[in-house]
């Protein structure tokens, strides 16, 4: 996640919009930079094993037990 982190931390530095003889180049909004790191994150987060053994649901009956 450090390169995404490094990334928005550069971008912010950037200007959101140039032009220059006559064409115009503009950046996504830290906004939706932020919203993708949150995102890849979530990803991460849910792929990971300890999120798999969350959803895991185990009932154990004694011997003899119903």
């Amino acid at each position: 996640m450090s390169e995404i982190s490094d990334q928005l931390a550069s971008e912010a530095l950037k200007a959101q919009s140039v032009s220059a003889d006559g064409v115009t180049v503009s950046r996504r909004s830290l906004q939706e930079l932020m919203e993708y790191e949150k995102h890849l994150a979530a990803q991460t987060a849910a792929a990971s094993p300890a999120a798999f053994f969350r959803g895991i649901t185990c009932k154990v009956v004694p011997p003899g037990g119903h």
